[in-house]
């Protein structure tokens, strides 16, 4: 009797390294994050994760989800579009762009997408493919992913934790908090990497 079971070949990795995938999601891009020219004051952009987690219901019930959360920024005042959680960061982001896409919103120009873990190169892609120009996160991003923001033109941030964060690339996004006079922004630290 032949072996009809199924043979997959499986890795722990992720599958990505270097320089040869950084190539390869400039090349799949269709859309030009480098013309979106949305600037955001530094001390809304450092508020976001304050803004996240009150919206997190998932997280306040088992303590064990992650969240991704598509923000815009008019006058100054934030408005959460989407926030979708999931026990995987990946997947929340997933489910966000999942929703622009049904919604026909790609791309989402003049966005902000804020999430609460690291941000990964796979966030950083998957921002880039939907064309949103801004990724913060609550915590480090890794070097591949400061490296394939910079190739973008997508304005990473990390560490961004209420008082300050630290931009890693696209500073030119990031508006001063004195260009947005109404906001106190005592306290407020911003380290460009």
């Amino acid at each position: 009797m032949p072996d009809t079971g199924r043979h997959v070949y499986t890795s722990s990795s992720c599958g990505i390294c270097g320089t040869d995938s950084i190539e390869a999601v400039r090349k799949t891009l269709h859309f030009d994050i480098s013309q979106d020219q949305r600037r955001v004051p530094a001390d809304v952009l450092a508020d976001l994760p304050r803004r996240l987690r009150a919206a997190q219901a998932v997280f306040d019930r088992t303590g064990g989800a992650h969240a991704a959360g598509l923000f815009r920024i008019d006058n100054g005042i934030p408005a959460l579009l989407c926030l979708r959680e999931d026990v995987g960061r990946h997947n929340a982001v997933d489910k966000v762009v999942g929703w622009a896409l049904r919604e026909g919103l790609l791309p989402l120009s003049g966005t902000i997408l804020q999430v609460s873990g690291r941000a990964s190169f796979e966030l950083v892609q998957k921002a880039a493919l939907a064309g949103i120009p801004i990724l913060a996160a609550v915590s480090a991003p890794s070097s591949l992913a400061a490296d394939l923001a910079a190739e973008t033109g997508v304005t990473l941030v990390g560490f961004s934790r209420g008082t300050s964060f630290n931009a890693y690339s696209g500073q030119q996004r990031l508006a001063s908090p004195l260009e947005a006079p109404r906001r106190a922004t005592a306290g407020l630290a911003i380290d460009a990497m």
